[in-house]
């Protein structure tokens, strides 16, 4: 088996499982959560760095204003990401989080068209309007729209839109994203252990130890992602990716017990269908699945 096949699933399969990981740290406030995050994926990503003697290009880019801009505003996406996700994990909301990536790639056909001028292929089209339905089905059975869904889709389709044309690789985007939150982040954390609100000034070493945890748990699935997209082509990437939502949707219903009235399955299925269609059009575009050939082509073989 190809090891970027391997390399990608696991990855995947981490971040599908981030749900576990998150209600390890349910009795600690989601944004201080995202502090420790930032904080000591920040420590991390620099420890390695250091190991692996990759700082030259730190000093290049701070001499770059459009790039640190580009990289301050995906900081910004992505802690955002953060917040909402770990709001709704630890509020009974996996359900909801997982169709948010699972309408993720859709969202990347809509904005590929809007920003980069991409002219998708009828059948994207297709499975953009049948995911369409599907979301206004859940908006029209709830009575207001699949808000957290929505922005998780919508900040990480943004966040991956900036992140497709930056300049740097996962490690180093990572590290200068963490870096500017830093001034953020680690004045919060220090003002709030001092005033014995934060988790470190609680003294529960499971937690502490739980939150120091978010370092690798936050950057060693992206090195898995970043050695697996190298090796394998993005229409085998792009099935992988389903991996994620899945074993979230998972987690939340049958391990987390969330309430799921079959009506919503209605929604869930028509957007299930979209990424059905949109990923077949996509395997047969990139040669994946043989075709077979009509009467002309057969004819010509002979």
């Amino acid at each position: 088996m190809n090891p970027g096949i391997l390399y990608a699933a696991l990855a995947y399969a981490a971040w599908g499982l981030f749900p576990l990981y998150f209600r390890q740290v349910s009795a600690v406030e989601p944004l201080e959560i995202v502090l420790h995050r930032t904080v000591w994926s920040l420590v991390f990503v620099l420890l390695l760095l250091a190991a692996l003697r990759r700082f030259a290009w730190l000093a290049q880019t701070l001499r770059q204003p459009r790039v640190m801009a580009v990289f301050a505003l995906s900081a910004l996406l992505l802690s955002g990401n953060w917040l909402v996700y770990v709001w709704a994990v630890n509020n009974g909301h996996v359900i909801d989080a997982s169709l948010g990536y699972f309408i993720t790639p859709l969202v990347n056909v809509l904005l590929g068209y809007v920003v980069l001028h991409e002219r998708p292929r009828r059948m994207q089209w297709l499975a953009v309007a049948i995911a369409t339905l599907g979301v206004l089905w859940l908006t029209a059975r709830a009575g207001q729209m699949p808000w957290i869904a929505l922005v998780l889709a919508g900040s990480f389709g943004v966040y991956g839109l900036l992140r497709k044309t930056a300049p740097l690789g996962s490690i180093e985007g990572l590290a200068l994203e963490t870096l500017l939150l830093a001034p953020i982040a680690v004045p919060l954390l220090v003002i709030w252990t001092l005033q014995g609100r934060a988790a470190l000034a609680g003294g529960d070493a499971a937690i502490v130890g739980w939150l120091l945890l978010a370092g690798p748990l936050t950057a060693v699935p992206l090195l898995l992602f970043a050695a697996g997209a190298r090796r394998i082509t993005l229409a085998t990437l792009g099935l992988l990716q389903y991996i994620g939502p899945t074993l979230q949707f998972g987690l939340g219903v049958w391990l987390f017990r969330e309430p799921f009235e079959a009506s919503r399955l209605i929604g869930f299925v028509l957007i299930w269908m979209a990424l059905a269609i949109y990923s077949a059009e996509s395997l047969l575009v990139a040669g994946a699945w043989p075709r077979r050939p009509n009467r002309s082509e057969h004819a010509e073989g002979q």
